[in-house]
């Protein structure tokens, strides 16, 4: 289709827990964005990245461990993805633990590998040493040719790999002398937080339209924060489903605090975060928003992203337009630095409202990039000077005297002004909500920072 990226070639990761997949997924993308933990099964949902290896550049994807499991159980939805993955990619890298040697399990899914009929590089990990040469040696008996022995956690063995995948992976596409390619249009970074159970990996599948990450009733699914590219509309976004936020105090699974700490590090990188929370839960205690969803608000509205809030399982609600007022009223009193942040009832399962929630999203997004001319800014500024000017302090009145825009997402002012570190906070907050009424900007953080001296952009002719 005219105007949509090209696809690059995928390469799959697969094999039994533990072996190192994520380990040599984190080393072809240059950064540790899987988690990579000593528990069987830390990983469950598929990941993907950019991959690159000296001049090849493709697509990889992490996978759960394959693992027999009965069918009700986590791990063989875990598989299912796994297999949806293998299904999806051009290639498969099949690894085996070189230390262990072969396993049944092993034997068993490289089986139903071959029943794909997947073009496929077989890998025999941590082979540093020589305690990995037994195992390499039975690697052979899969039938797969001759294993590339690497140590993905020493970056030992990256160049055999490199020279087996050059029989698959296109190489970069030429280009004419002086063209260049257009840049990709960037995608709208889009995370979806809240706590264990809330529905997050639902609607993330929802949009998707697919049962792309594994969800289920057991808490804490999801411990990698997935990123996956969609368009909604035609624009382009980067969706990140992320693992459940529970209190600090009820954390003691050290994988769970890595899971937290990556959703943390999602909400960071992101520019503008759905918040979903379970109605039923806030409905069943009676109130608005438990004071955990309102932490979550609070870390994103300090970390300066834009904020929409999805009120989940809005069906089941008995009394709504009780518990709509409830939840306004529990936005406003504990996220009054944001004012208005933007709400809308859902239900992930049915996809119900969630086009309206797109929507508010976009608006959240186009806010948080909206830049105010600065011209149009300071007569703003002269009129709310006019209607209520600032204080005295000591018999001497402060001088405000100019402002401008210095950045946008989120939208951050400086102010500047004699005795500027005497202006009353309530006085700041005046000029705070008018910006925001006045420019449009509710429901977005928004900054403003107060600065001493003269008008910095008025000093022609001066000495």
């Amino acid at each position: 289709m005219a105007g949509e990226p090209e696809r690059k070639y995928a390469v799959a990761i697969v094999g039994r827990p533990n072996v190192g997949k994520s380990t040599l997924f984190n080393r072809l993308v240059g950064r540790r964005t899987a988690l990579v933990h000593g528990t069987a099964g830390t990983t469950r949902d598929r990941k993907e990245g950019d991959a690159r290896l000296f001049d090849l550049r493709f697509r990889v994807i992490d996978t759960a461990g394959l693992e027999d499991a009965n069918p009700d159980a986590i791990e063989t939805r875990m598989v299912g993805q796994t297999l949806k993955a293998v299904g999806d990619a051009d290639l498969v890298l099949f690894m085996v633990d070189a230390r262990e040697g072969l396993t049944p399990l092993d034997r068993h899914f490289a089986q139903r590998l071959r029943k794909f009929g997947k073009p496929l590089l077989l890998l025999a990990n941590k082979c540093e040493g020589r305690a990995g040469a037994e195992g390499l040696a039975e690697a052979n008996a899969l039938g797969f040719g001759e294993p590339v022995a690497i140590s993905a956690e020493h970056g030992e063995g990256m160049a055999d790999i490199y020279h087996a995948l050059t029989a698959f992976v296109p190489p970069p596409a030429e280009r004419e002398p002086g063209t260049e390619a257009p840049p990709p249009a960037r995608p709208l970074t889009l995370a979806i937080v809240g706590q264990p159970n809330a529905g997050k990996s639902t609607l993330m599948n929802r949009l998707l339209g697919e049962e792309r990450v594994i969800v289920g009733p057991e808490p804490g699914l999801t411990r990698d924060s997935i990123a996956i590219d969609w368009r909604w509309r035609g624009r382009a976004i980067r969706l990140v489903d992320t693992a459940g936020l529970r209190r600090k105090g009820k954390v003691d699974d050290p994988l769970e605090k890595l899971s937290a700490i990556d959703a943390m590090r999602a909400i960071q990188f992101a520019e503008i975060v759905v918040l979903i929370v379970d109605a039923v839960t806030v409905q069943d205690f009676g109130h608005g928003i438990e004071k955990q969803d309102l932490k979550i608000a609070s870390h994103v509205e300090t970390e300066g992203r834009g904020l929409v809030v999805a009120m989940n399982k809005w069906d089941l609600v008995v009394d709504q337009a009780k518990q709509r007022k409830l939840v306004r009223e529990s936005l406003d009193h504990s996220l009054a630095q944001i004012k208005e942040v933007p709400m809308v009832t859902i239900s992930a399962r049915d996809g119900t409202n969630l086009d309206r929630l797109m929507q508010e999203v976009m608006a959240v997004d186009e806010k948080w990039n909206t830049r105010v001319p600065t011209a149009k800014l300071n007569r703003w500024l002269d009129a709310a000077l006019e209607e209520n000017p600032p204080p005295m302090v000591k018999g001497r009145r402060i001088k405000i005297r100019y402002m401008t825009q210095a950045r946008t997402r989120p939208p951050t002012f400086a102010l500047f002004a004699s005795q500027a570190e005497k202006l009353p906070d309530a006085y700041i907050r005046y000029l705070a909500n008018g910006l925001r009424k006045t420019f449009g900007f509710t429901g977005v953080p928004l900054r403003l920072h107060i600065r001493g001296g003269e008008n910095p952009f008025d000093r022609a002719g001066r000495k």
